[in-house]
């Protein structure tokens, strides 16, 4: 989640404090797999390569943007793909930023508060297709997932747009955001519960609301209809649900991804005011999941007057005295970073602290620091050789190195 002006404030005031924690208990920031540890670690000011904090692992920057929210990186191309908050999608060619935007939806997209072009999704086909999908919030305050054509350069070919999904919000919060082609093929998208407080519209137990769910969809065509719903989909025939929906109960599931072993879904589900969570199923469980929102927030009881039967429960939580907003992010498979081999990393936009922890139903195991901080961190990113990026809103955007 991109918080809103308040929750800046109170990250600012969190990061001070937790800066004091660090100087009281320096030195306890290691830990091993069996034991979680005490959330303090040194502040690292960006540079071209920061130190790590003990394992093994640095940032390198990669380039600066304006607001960077999500990296990622079309198939059968070296390019990389910033998305810039205000509405322009950057390129990343051979180490240089190109001074043209692949595309430039400024006018078009709303970024107050949480708002803005928040991702960027590639046809798992792209190099024949050239097919992009972005999510945005328009100046019209609705959400959308719109299609785009790119010519050979990466660029995007003008009146090649084609919106895919249009959603009606009320609020300016919780727009979820995420857009993230699956294992499968299928697009999925991250949809917050639709904002202001408490799950006012109890949009997250609806079946027949998409808001604070997960959908799957196939986003080519299919006669006047402008996606095809996939047969295999949960709701598909329950009367009353949206057959968009692959899993529900979520309140703004800001980032998600699929572990590129073995398949399972993660996801960093931003809290309303006490606790934080991980969700985590094994491949191909999600599907049909309820993972508890507004009945509950994270571990606790929420709204009285909800209920969500069979809710899975998060793997991982943590409370607003570390932090004030998570952002999830991926199971670290890339080969040049053994010391998180198999580990879930993740952040908190206030706290900026980049953890890690290994993942599974029974629970997360082994929470430590990587000794490193990302200022304002929005998102994390994978490329397709594994790589891990992070974001931060202040402007730059880093790659996660081994040492």
């Amino acid at each position: 989640m991109i918080p809103s002006r308040g929750w800046i404030l109170a990250g600012l005031l969190t990061t001070l404090l937790m800066g004091l924690l660090a100087a009281l208990v320096a030195g306890c920031g290691g830990g091993d797999d069996d034991e979680t540890t005490a959330r303090a670690t040194t502040s690292v000011e960006p540079s071209e390569t920061t130190g790590s904090g003990g394992g093994g692992v640095a940032l390198e920057r990669v380039g600066e943007f304006d607001q960077p929210t999500y990296v990622a990186q079309a198939p059968g191309s070296n390019d990389l793909y910033v998305v810039e908050r205000p509405g322009r999608l950057r390129i990343v060619r051979d180490g240089q930023t190109l001074e043209r935007p692949a595309l430039d939806l400024i006018g078009e997209v709303s970024d107050e508060g949480e708002q803005g072009l928040l991702s960027v999704a590639f046809d798992p086909d792209f190099a024949s297709s050239r097919l992009l999908y972005v999510y945005f919030t328009g100046s019209d305050q609705d959400q959308h997932v719109v299609e785009f054509k790119a010519g050979d350069d990466g660029i995007v070919e003008e009146g090649s747009r084609r919106e895919v999904l249009r959603m009606d919000d009320f609020a300016s919060n919780h727009n979820g955001g995420l857009l993230l082609f699956g294992p499968d093929g299928h697009l999925y998208i991250g949809t917050g519960d639709g904002g202001s407080a408490d799950d006012p519209e109890r949009n997250g137990q609806d079946l027949g609301s998409l808001l604070g769910k997960i959908l799957r969809i196939d986003p080519r065509r299919s006669g006047d209809q402008p996606y095809r719903v996939p047969r295999d989909n949960p709701f598909v025939d329950r009367a009353g649900a949206r057959p968009e929906v692959y899993s529900y109960g979520l309140r703004n599931p800001w980032r998600f991804s699929f572990d590129r072993e073995n398949r399972a879904l993660s996801i960093g589900d931003v809290g309303q005011s006490t606790l934080e969570e991980v969700d985590y199923t094994p491949a191909g469980e999600a599907r049909g999941a309820n993972f508890g929102w507004s009945e509950f927030e994270g571990t606790e009881r929420f709204n009285q007057d909800q209920q969500a039967p069979g809710a899975v429960s998060p793997i991982f939580t943590y409370g607003r005295d570390e932090g004030c907003s998570i952002t999830g992010g991926y199971v670290v498979r890339d080969p040049t970073l053994p010391s998180l081999t198999g580990r879930y990393i993740y952040g908190d936009y206030c706290a900026g602290e980049l953890r890690s922890f290994v993942p599974s139903v029974a629970g997360a195991r082994g929470d430590r620091p990587l000794g490193l901080e990302v200022s304002s961190l929005s998102s994390f990113g994978e490329d397709a050789a594994g790589h891990i990026y992070a974001t931060s809103l202040d402007g730059p955007v880093f790659r996660l190195v081994g040492e």
